[in-house]
């Protein structure tokens, strides 16, 4: 049997107005900006293509981004919430795409072997494959394409948690072995705390 055909998503469209001034995407955490700790997280797990979501301040994320093999997918309505991000990086999914794995760009501390272990349950369970880690589920979420019709029905800033719950017969369990699968930057304490732990 042939291989699944897996993509990854990165959603980067947002305007993350929690974090005043500043773009937390394009913020420096070590050396290398936020966003490019997930997308090079997608890179190294082996899903492709890696589908970068833009919206608020496109072209720099785009410049920050510029060494690294992602497609871009423009959000012109990322004004109108996470659930026009998700359908953007969907519809620029290939054809033949059999999952795609939903990265939050916030999201610096994802591990790649975490993502990993996600592709390697989809290839037996072509369904929806969720990381946890101590009894709880984090972030991303591997998606089979059955159900990439339910996720661009989504509207407004909802995820597509409600999803996980209408399909909870459907999901299977991943356990991964680190917690930056709970772990975003919404604030500049959240960004603080991020730089003293790396």
């Amino acid at each position: 049997m042939a291989r699944p055909k897996i993509a990854a998503v990165v959603l980067a469209a947002g305007r993350s107005s929690r974090m005043g001034p500043c773009n937390k995407l394009l913020e420096l955490v070590k050396g290398k900006h936020v966003i490019a700790y997930a997308v090079s997280a997608a890179l190294e797990s082996g899903a492709e293509p890696v589908i970068v979501v833009t919206g608020f301040e496109a072209e720099r994320i785009v410049e920050v981004l510029r060494d690294l093999k992602v497609a871009v997918a423009h959000n012109a309505d990322h004004e109108l919430g996470l659930s026009a991000s998700l359908r953007a990086g969907l519809k620029a999914l290939p054809a033949n795409t059999d999952g795609a794995l939903i990265l939050l760009g916030d999201m610096p501390e994802i591990q790649s072997r975490d993502l990993k272990a996600l592709l390697a349950a989809f290839i037996d369970n072509q369904t929806i494959c969720v990381p946890v880690r101590h009894g709880r589920r984090g972030n991303p979420v591997l998606w089979g394409a059955h159900y990439f019709p339910e996720l661009e029905g989504l509207t407004g800033a909802v995820g597509a948690k409600p999803l996980t719950a209408k399909f909870s017969e459907h999901v299977i369990e991943v356990p991964v072995e680190a917690d930056g699968i709970f772990a975003d930057v919404d604030t500049p304490s959240d960004l603080a705390r991020l730089r003293a732990k790396f």
